[in-house]
């Protein structure tokens, strides 16, 4: 893993070695204090770690401290257009802010908001997607990997030139080639912290099969300190996705996994519907526990050996198992109820 700057979201630590951090965003308006309230808590029991918020008006800047107030994790302020919204949120305890000093206004503008990031010591975060790549860049490399890296790196050196040091960037398309490319280019070219991303990647299924492939292909890699698995969906969704992911890499270990096999002719039982029981069932567990769900007798303890728990299923009866060596034989009728026992033994006693 490539060991980029450390920076911090209030008092969450972005790169430097530090794990990689989970973001959304809410999709209320933001001077919906208590519907934005409601949802960031809603996302930090589903560990969340970093919430942005838009700020569209005065109303929505103001509203940052009411919000601030009333969570426990950083909140970051995204503005676009204007430089007095940047810093009317930033002064309404923004823990980060995400701006474009492209499209904040003149170069006054620019250096009145990075002074107001330097005095209240807070982060910012910059960046380029496929849509709003500078137009030099764009004449110049046309709309890829290339010309997202080079249009962050000339908002990054914008900041540079008035002191700000505190950055996070990013590089967002909405294709998983480019984004991988682009990602992988940048990291070539800075050591600041990356928050990685499919932009616009759309519904549930095909946002998370975009987001697998391209935020699994850069972190295992080493690239990434945060991320988001943007989901045309409620954001909830977004936090299980980008937990999911973190762990299919090996980046979060403390975690009940559970492994099925794809079920074949010699299932007798139900053991999709099992799995899918037990899955809900450990989703809240913080243990580093592998639990196994199998079709059938014949290979299930055998093929699950390296399973903390697992189980299996004949006709009338399944069998549990733990490490490969059977237990014990269950009714299949109480096979639910006397696995779950088994799985609330093993946890507690670890």
């Amino acid at each position: 893993m490539k060991i980029t700057k450390k920076i911090y979201a209030g008092n969450v630590a972005i790169g430097g070695g530090e794990r990689v951090k989970i973001q959304s965003m809410c999709t209320h308006k933001t001077s919906s204090t208590d519907e934005v309230i409601n949802q960031i808590h809603g996302l930090e029991k589903a560990r969340c770690d970093i919430i942005r918020v838009s700020v569209l008006d005065e109303e929505d800047a103001a509203a940052i401290k009411i919000i601030k107030d009333a969570i426990n994790i950083p909140i970051v302020a995204d503005i676009h257009f204007s430089h007095k919204l940047a810093v009317s949120a930033i002064e309404n305890g923004c823990d980060k802010v995400r701006i474009n000093p492209g499209n904040i206004g003149n170069e006054d503008a620019v250096k009145t908001v990075a002074d107001c990031i330097k005095a209240h010591k807070i982060s910012v975060r910059v960046g380029s997607n496929t849509g709003s790549i500078e137009k030099e860049f764009l004449q110049k490399y046309g709309r890829g990997a290339t010309a997202l890296v080079e249009s962050a790196l000339k908002s990054v050196c914008v900041l540079e030139k008035y002191g700000v040091g505190d950055i996070v960037i990013s590089v967002k398309a909405s294709d998983v080639p480019t984004t991988v490319k682009a990602y992988t280019l940048l990291s070539e070219k800075t050591d600041y912290p990356l928050h990685i991303g499919v932009t616009e990647a759309g519904a549930e299924q095909m946002a998370v099969v975009k987001s697998s492939a391209a935020l699994g292909a850069l972190l295992l890699n080493g690239i990434g300190d945060t991320l988001r698995v943007s989901i045309t969906d409620e954001p909830i969704k977004e936090i299980y996705a980008a937990k999911r992911i973190l762990r299919a890499v090996g980046l979060d270990k403390n975690y009940v996994d559970v492994v099925a096999c794809p079920t074949c002719g010699r299932c007798r039982w139900n053991s999709m519907r099992f799995a899918r029981r037990v899955t809900d069932y450990v989703e809240g567990f913080s243990k580093p526990l592998k639990i196994a769900v199998m079709g059938c007798v014949v290979n299930g303890p055998g093929e699950a050996k390296d399973c903390d728990l697992g189980i299996a299923g004949a006709e009338d009866y399944c069998v549990i198992f733990k490490n490969g060596e059977i237990i014990r034989r269950v009714n299949r009728d109480e096979a639910e109820e006397e696995f779950m026992k088994e799985i609330d033994g093993i946890i507690n006693d670890r």
